[in-house]
């Protein structure tokens, strides 16, 4: 039989990157990335200059159309594989990044009229501007006894769905009303290669209030919160919502000419990118955990029982792999937050050392940073450079660093980050744990578990358990390819259900991170001291919520 073959498209934040995996072997044959022209749209409007308000953060829907024309022909063209060899295509994206279109699936920002409104275009998941909304949303949730917030640990984020359209609706009525749909940017690339607009149970159960027994929120909830959306679900977030693995649709004759590929290949519907990485890393099984790990950290953890977790992002039955309910907790600054220091706050003299020798200013830190022992430089931090999505979900949290004095060395700070995001993630896995989820086994995945190894060990001495590394480069592609092949099905040469395809298509290292028992012991006593921060600045302390109303009040 001829080889067949499945292309995973991965829509990150800063670009878009593309795999071509074997059905039967898979791995990664061919990788292709594009950046983003446009990249991170966060102080003023491309064209225009139209600046933008405090906590934007919004991208530009042609710079994805654009991962497809060009990476989709490449990685055909690095691997040699015919476009008739190709029998599935699966998409995974950033989520909630959200989109207002038109009656034809046409983007509102892309059209004249409307292109010199920001609220026309792209929301990027770390939106963070709807936080009034997101608050009033929690507020009313509250009130109102809705047990649906249960499910996301008792607080919606102003980076979902719902406070995200109210921000338009509130902001920009006009864009509200020429919107006939938003819709997620997973879903809108699957409809711009099908013709069709379908929803993923996996955006809309994580992001949108959505539930499979139950459907979205009562018109009654909507109503409370603003009677002008009382009819929303059945407005502007109308369409099918339909499981993982489900072929969305088939690709167009004009889809397949602009990506060269054959139309008719079957297309899956659109995952979460972080939840793409599931099984990607082949995770399948009850009290498993994968470790998402870029620019921000996602926590997917795996159980066969529905509870109610402190902090957690969501739940959603089917919401990662068929069969098992799948959880999502998180960190939305890790990557960016070491990139950050980095690009702000390290002194000349690192970036000179670290161009004389070759390497880039990440490196040189890791490497000093790996030469310190734990608890060494005297430093303890807070991970909240972009706020705290679990277990406070609170994103006007700021970052803190105590302990610094005048002998305190950049790579010492650098480790301090480190491990500061190690600790957000133990304090993330004894939350699950308290509430009777297990977590058993832990794969990491993502572009930082591949680059620095003092990172993963930092995690393993912290969090005290053993973690397995996903061995494909690109993850969640490799995960979004591995639902291209359950779409296409056994029919067409795929696979029947997602954990079949993931244990077939999914590897991880044989190199695995197990913990100091020294370093763990030290890590333990921090951690002690992290708590005590955690708890004054986050849980009762107004300090960083006070300087914020400052700032925003001296920038009015």
């Amino acid at each position: 039989m001829e080889k067949r073959y499945v292309i995973g498209i991965d829509f990150g934040t800063e670009s878009g990157r593309v795999v071509i995996a074997d059905v039967e072997l898979g791995g990664e044959l061919a990788i292709h990335s594009t950046p983003y022209r446009h990249g991170t749209i966060v102080e003023r409007l491309p064209g225009s200059g139209k600046e933008l308000g405090h906590d934007w953060a919004l991208q530009h829907p042609d710079d994805y159309l654009e991962v497809l024309r060009s990476s989709v022909p490449e990685v055909l063209r690095i691997s040699g594989v015919s476009p008739s060899q190709v029998i599935g295509i699966g998409v995974d994206f950033t989520s909630c990044t959200i989109l207002p279109v038109d009656v034809e699936g046409q983007p509102l920002c892309v059209q004249t009229r409307y292109s010199d409104d920001p609220h026309a275009y792209a929301k990027l998941w770390k939106h963070h501007a709807a936080q009034k909304e997101a608050d009033r949303i929690n507020e009313c949730a509250k009130a109102s006894g809705e047990t649906f917030m249960e499910r996301y640990g008792g607080k919606s984020s102003s980076e979902w769905m719902v406070a995200k359209v109210w921000q338009v609706l509130n902001e920009a009525p006009d864009i509200y009303r020429a919107a006939h749909r938003f819709v997620e940017a997973g879903d809108w690339i699957v409809q711009q290669l099908t013709g069709k607009l379908v929803r993923s149970n996996c955006s809309a159960g994580y992001k949108a209030f959505w539930h499979k027994q139950d459907g979205y929120p009562s018109s009654h909830f909507f109503k409370q919160l603003d009677e002008r959306l009382v009819d929303l679900t059945e407005t502007k977030l109308a369409g099918d919502i339909l499981p993982l693995g489900t072929r969305a649709g088939e690709l167009t004759v004009e889809a397949a000419e602009m990506m060269g590929l054959c139309s008719g290949t079957a297309v899956a519907v659109a995952i979460i990118d972080a939840h793409a990485g599931v099984s990607g890393s082949g995770a399948v099984h009850s009290g498993q955990m994968v470790m998402a790990m870029g620019t921000s950290l996602c926590h997917l953890v795996l159980s066969h029982k529905e509870v109610t977790v402190e902090g957690v992002s969501g739940v959603v039955e089917d919401g990662m792999i068929t069969g098992l309910y799948g959880y999502e907790a998180g960190q939305p600054a890790v990557g960016d937050l070491f990139g950050w220091y980095c690009e702000q706050a390290v002194p000349s003299y690192v970036q000179e050392s670290a161009s004389q020798v070759g390497i880039s200013v990440h490196s040189w830190l890791e490497r000093r940073a790996a030469e310190l022992r734990p608890g060494q430089h005297g430093l303890l931090a807070l991970d909240w450079w972009n706020g705290n999505r679990s277990v406070l979900e609170d994103t006007d949290l700021s970052g803190l660093i105590v302990g610094l004095t005048l002998a305190t060395k950049p790579a010492e700070i650098y480790r301090a980050l480190l491990e500061s995001t190690a600790f957000g993630t133990r304090k993330i896995m004894e939350a699950f744990e308290e509430a009777g989820v297990q977590v058993e086994e832990i794969f990491a995945c993502g572009g930082l578990p591949q680059r620095n190894r003092l990172f993963m060990q930092i995690y393993a001495d912290v969090t005290g358990r053993e973690i397995k590394i996903a061995a494909a480069t690109e993850t969640s592609a490799l995960g979004a390819a591995i639902h291209g092949a359950v779409a296409a099905g056994p029919e067409r040469g795929g696979y029947t259900d997602l954990a079949t395809a993931a244990v077939r298509m999914a590897r991880v290292r044989e190199e695995i991170f197990r913990p100091i028992p020294e370093h763990k012991a030290v890590y333990d006593d921090l951690y002690r001291q992290y708590i005590r921060l955690h708890d004054v600045f986050g849980r009762g302390g107004l300090v960083m919520k006070e300087l914020k109303r400052i700032k925003q009040k001296q920038n009015e």
